[in-house]
């Protein structure tokens, strides 16, 4: 037996999968999310290690005999959040998230003054208001009394090892999105440490995703039920281990999640760079690397639309009133787009300061038109890194969809012609909780590697086909949606000096 940890944003995930890839049994904790200022976005992490130890005790409380077989653990965590320890390992100020917006003072530093040029050489990628990074420029700049006692910097997900196993270790897929970290070589950057006067002895030891980092200690085995033998495996940030979790490993297949951000995840055998860094290059829990687009307002632009602009519609499920008018709007929308910056926006513009702007509104459009409009310019914003991969010559043999969005299947259509690709579906359900598990089980030596574990387990399901005359007509509309940003790129930025 394995276990996936997934720790989220808004809750952390437990599943236990068998030698065969069925999840026997999962349980879930939910913790809160604090925004004490504008902007930020903090949690506690002793919240996300009752959260995750609730959720073991439950599992194993309930499944009789089942914690003693359970060989390996492993987790799937959000990425970039600061954990700050001192020399006892005791927390020094909440995490600062993956989501929080404080930093832009010291991007613009590492970007214009050390240099975009710079940072991408030492790390593969630009300074992004969500990366490590900064924040740990931003507490040195503003909390010096909290950077004085700092003795060991970790990512969420490797605080839950860190109280597992005692052990300071982290793995290379999730480092990658520190900022700090040599992609290419999977080394700790030391001209980027040094820049932002980060300590060597403060930096956990890097593993790969599937290694073992070590064993549970045995007070915490026998609080939560478990084996004492149990190996951790390094495990990775949400984007990787989940790509691990629909089989997205291999050369050519790339993933496209439609979740409350939107990703566009390519897995690639060589390490590559963009050369205008639209793109994040990071390494790949499979051992090889990534290209990653990130849209910040995938699915969260739909849910602003139905559960915002339209609450008050009185129906059991308003998604499906929104959805069924969709549907009688041909595509393109009668020439109303949608552009979903509604908190700005990651790839490929990097721009805080971007909003969702509706362009051709008519009096003939109704809110159909405008509910089908939302849907397709997410799809057009996703369709900006599928470029992108297309611009650097990475090869897109077959694209794997995922994500709550998908249950909208009006949506997954929509993106199959906007895309002009077949898209495929998978049976697994878990995402990152069960590509944790697929680690687990990879570092307990059940597989040879993560690609022969995924060729084992990760069935596709379904597949959806473009519509032809459709693709026809977003392909037009498209090259409109791509001119919308540059033209009000002056107006975002007018608004925000207000």
């Amino acid at each position: 037996m394995y276990l996936g940890i997934d720790l989220g944003t808004s809750s952390v995930k437990v599943i236990v999968m068998d030698k065969k890839g069925v999840i026997i049994d999962s349980a879930s904790s939910k913790y809160p999310l604090s925004y004490p200022k504008p902007l930020w976005s903090e949690q506690n992490p002793e919240d996300w290690w009752q959260g995750t130890a609730d959720a073991i005790k439950r599992i194993t409380a309930k499944n009789e005999g089942i914690g003693e077989q359970i060989e390996g653990i492993s987790f799937s965590g959000q990425m970039h959040g600061l954990v700050l320890l001192d020399e006892k390992g005791e927390v020094l100020r909440p995490s600062i998230l993956w989501n929080d917006g404080r930093t832009q003072k010291q991007c613009d530093y590492l970007n214009d003054v050390i240099g975009r040029d710079k940072l991408s050489e030492y790390t593969g990628n630009i300074a992004l208001s969500g990366f490590t990074g900064p924040k740990v420029m931003w507490v040195k700049e503003n909390e010096p009394e909290i950077f004085e006692k700092v003795a060991h910097i970790l990512l969420p997900k490797d605080y839950l090892r860190y109280r597992l196993t005692g052990d300071y270790k982290i793995d290379v897929a999730d480092a990658a999105g520190t900022l700090f970290f040599d992609v290419k070589n999977k080394a700790w950057s030391k001209e980027m440490t040094d820049i932002l006067s980060i300590k060597p002895e403060w930096l956990p030891e890097v593993y790969d995703c599937y290694e073992v980092t070590g064993v549970v200690k045995k007070e915490v085995a026998d609080e939560l039920g478990i084996s004492g033998a149990a190996k951790v495996t390094g495990g990775g940030g949400d984007q990787a281990v989940g790509a691990v979790g629909t089989g997205t490993v291999s050369n050519g297949v790339v993933s496209v999640s439609l979740g409350t951000s939107g990703v566009v995840f390519a897995s690639v055998d060589e390490y590559k760079v963009d050369k205008d860094n639209r793109l994040h290059s990071f390494n790949h829990a499979s051992g090889g690397f990534t290209q990653m687009g990130v849209m910040l307002s995938a699915a969260y632009s739909l849910q602003w639309w139905v559960e915002e602009v339209n609450k008050d519609i009185q129906a059991e499920n308003p998604y499906q009133v929104l959805r069924d008018e969709a549907e009688k709007v041909p595509a393109g929308s009668e020439g109303l787009l949608f552009l979903p910056y509604l908190t700005g926006e990651r790839t490929p513009h990097a721009d805080v300061n971007a909003t969702g702007v509706f362009i051709g509104l008519k009096p003939v459009h109704t809110r159909g038109h405008m509910t089908r409009a939302v849907m397709e310019g997410v799809g057009y914003a996703l369709r900006d890194s599928l470029e992108i991969l297309k611009d650097m010559q990475i090869p897109i043999n077959e694209v794997r969809i995922t994500g709550g969005g998908i249950r909208n299947e009006l949506w997954v259509e929509i993106l199959a012609s906007i895309f002009n690709e077949e898209l495929s579906i998978v049976e697994a359900s878990e995402g990152p909780a069960y590509g944790a598990g697929i680690l687990a089980a990879v570092g307990c030596g059940l597989f040879d590697s993560v690609e022969k574990a995924c060729a084992e387990l990760i069935k596709v399901s379904k597949t959806v086909k473009p519509a032809k005359e459709d693709a026809v007509v977003y392909e037009k509309y498209y090259h409109v949606f791509k001119k919308g940003y540059d033209q009000l790129k002056g107006i975002y930025k007018e608004l925000a000096d207000i």
